[in-house]
């Protein structure tokens, strides 16, 4: 099976990649942090002009008619840049509110939908009202919730949208400033039910890979400036990459990145063939990029010597973004119990899990 990206896929990425590096370089990124704005609103509005959000979207729904590869693309570009937008929750959500009115004015921008992920199935809870439902209960933080105009709340059984039309949550103070988070509390809101229990995993895998997309943007270009690094940085009159412990660290960077690359890639690929082992594909994704980021940005500090830990260096706003990801829609704990159970039947039944 061939992982390498089309002439198509790739002439996205670097499109994507120059549009970032113009707005989103590191002199950027540190102006919105020092700012109270919820996102980078030049950069949201270029995207917009871009198309990006209506990537996966059908053209005849007014999107580019593309697929969660090219999705996947473009999150792997704004992890590798920080980018201060919630891009991965827009998508997300778009993918939820496909069959509702809510998509045409999502696509266009003209406003915001974010995700609200329920790993605990007590956290949420859900009773009619009337003719329909009201949520009671507070999901894990929400990216993106404080410049949302619609939340698209994701439990285990079902998937519902709540209107923030009677005002938006606050945002919460954060490690990761690049991305404005707040607690969604629900106490009896108003919800409409956009999908079962089958939408809700299909939604999951999505937001897996593409947390999982993101964690590799970020997590290539950590290797990248720890390569660079022990390039330049002279000690006992050698750069320290001659040294076979920093040589050992900057080897070890590259499997795991290259295994990101690898089931990040395939887990978008099995979205967009409608794979039945979508979800297999998706959670080993989340699984191996979860704890192959980690990884990385521990051996990117290491090389460093710990300068990276400094607010004056560029890393720590990688760390602290890895950092959030590898929580997002499940960290690597949620989806090795997730594969548990959806392996089991083979196992039971004697079957190879591969």
């Amino acid at each position: 099976m061939e992982f390498e990206l089309s002439d198509d896929q790739v002439a996205l990425q670097e499109a994507a990649r120059d549009l970032l590096d113009a707005l989103a370089d590191p002199a950027h990124v540190r102006a919105h942090l020092a700012s109270d704005a919820g996102r980078d609103g030049a950069l949201w509005d270029a995207m917009v002009a871009q198309g990006w959000l209506g990537v996966a979207v059908p053209e005849d729904a007014g999107g580019l008619g593309l697929g969660w590869v090219e999705a996947g693309v473009l999150l792997e570009e704004a992890g590798r840049h920080v980018a201060p937008v919630p891009l991965l929750g827009a998508l997300v959500s778009i993918e939820a509110l496909r069959a509702t009115p809510w998509l045409e004015h999502l696509v266009s921008g003209e406003r915001q939908a974010c995700v609200a992920f329920v790993g605990d199935p007590r956290a949420v809870r859900a009773a009619r009202r009337g003719d329909g439902w009201a949520l009671t209960g507070r999901p894990d933080p929400v990216a993106g919730a404080p410049t949302a105009d619609v939340a698209v709340v994701l439990t285990p059984d079902a998937v519902w949208a709540v209107d923030l039309a009677a005002g938006r949550p606050a945002p919460e103070p954060a490690m990761d400033g690049t991305q404005s988070l707040a607690w969604l509390l629900l106490d009896g809101t108003p919800a409409v039910e956009v999908g079962g229990a089958g939408e809700a995993r299909r939604l999951l895998d999505h937001a897996a890979v593409g947390a999982s997309a993101e964690l590799l943007g970020g997590a290539a270009r950590v290797l990248e400036m720890a390569a660079q690094y022990a390039k330049d940085r002279i000690q006992f009159g050698q750069p320290i990459g001659s040294f076979q412990a920093v040589k050992h660290r900057c080897a070890d960077m590259v499997v795991d990145v290259e295994g990101m690359r690898s089931v990040a890639w395939y887990g978008g690929w099995a979205l967009a063939a409608a794979d039945p082992d979508a979800s297999v594909a998706a959670s080993t994704a989340k699984v191996w990029c979860s704890d192959a980021a980690k990884r990385v940005m521990a051996s990117g500090l290491q090389v460093h010597g710990g300068i990276g830990f400094t607010w004056e260096h560029d890393l720590h706003l990688f760390m602290k973004r890895s950092q959030l990801d590898q929580v997002a829609f499940g960290d690597a704990a949620y989806h090795r119990e997730r594969l548990a159970v959806l392996l089991r039947a083979r196992v039971t039944a004697g079957q190879s899990v591969i």
